[in-house]
């Protein structure tokens, strides 16, 4: 078999087997070039034998090459799903790629996304998603997590009583405690594409957000929704649903918001919680100032 035949059926099996964007499909072909080049393996029983050793060197290699922690997690998730398409093919009794973990991602201050890469996120889960009405869906959650500043567990636990969205809309937060956030027109109409396409009815007293098969939708599939999405467009790991909170307050806070309106429209119980964003900001605008400033690299 030829190192054409097998990325070509790999690329077929990204983007029609599993409906994959084709951000997604790009990179996932290309680190599979980069293995089947690197490698010289061109038969899905050669690839099949892959194991953990070899995925180390091949990761070894692309951080010489200036890879960072975030990418190289990033290329062992795709090396893996390649090496278990490959074994699948190869007839393997275990297709399970080998056990490895990838490298640490050093936690910080929360990382917003800028709004660009919040509303192209929304986007890529919606054309992502496998049936048209899930891309409507997620990316109904994922813009009232940005466009609202809800926590995902608060989007998940709306109910049909909540659409059509108004100007405004009532969360019930930790605590069971309440406050009202104001509603971004893409907001509600992100919601009002969801709720006409869904294939599940839409009652009052029931989650507005269903699964595939009807039940309620689970924070774990927002989720995996979101990591695709992110890889597909080449953010950061930090790049989660929370994150998009974390940018609806950063952003906000830029604008000119001040602290108390924030700590209401995020339903902080403690002002403490709040200030974080001032040391996000100002991480912010360093790094905007490390990069533009024509004297950033001599002060």
């Amino acid at each position: 078999m030829t190192r054409e035949a097998v990325l070509a059926a790999w690329h077929d099996y990204l983007a029609q087997g599993r409906r994959r964007s084709p951000h997604t499909v790009r990179a996932y072909v290309a680190t599979a070039a980069r293995l089947i080049d690197t490698a010289a393996l061109d038969s899905w029983s050669a690839l099949a034998r892959i194991d953990g050793v070899a995925l180390r060197a091949q990761l070894a290699r692309r951080r010489a090459a200036g890879l960072t922690n975030a990418s190289a997690a990033r290329e062992l998730s795709a090396l893996k799903a390649f090496i278990a398409f490959a074994r699948e093919q190869a007839g393997c009794a275990d297709p399970a790629p080998p056990r490895m973990r990838g490298p640490r991602i050093k936690k910080g201050l929360p990382r917003p996304v800028t709004p660009d890469e919040a509303v192209s996120l929304a986007a890529a889960v919606h054309e992502d998603a496998s049936e048209e009405w899930i891309g409507a869906r997620d990316r109904a959650v994922l813009l009232l997590l940005y466009g609202a500043g809800l926590r995902i567990a608060e989007a998940l636990s709306l109910t049909g009583a909540a659409v059509p969205l108004g100007e405004t809309l009532v969360v019930t937060g930790k605590g069971n405690k309440q406050r009202m956030v104001p509603v971004l027109p893409i907001v509600a109409q992100g919601v009002a594409d969801y709720a006409a396409k869904c294939p599940w009815p839409i009652e009052k007293a029931a989650p507005l957000f269903h699964g595939a098969k009807g039940g309620p939708l689970s924070q774990g599939m927002v989720q995996k929704a979101m990591a695709r999405a992110r890889i597909a467009l080449g953010l950061p790991a930090s790049a989660t649903p929370h994150a998009l909170r974390h940018s609806f307050a950063t952003h906000l806070l830029g604008a000119g918001a001040d602290l108390r309106s924030l700590q209401e429209l995020l339903g902080h119980a403690s002002l403490g919680s709040t200030q974080i964003y001032t040391k996000v900001d100002a991480a912010v605008l360093l790094d905007v100032y490390r990069h533009a400033h024509p004297r950033a690299a001599h002060d």
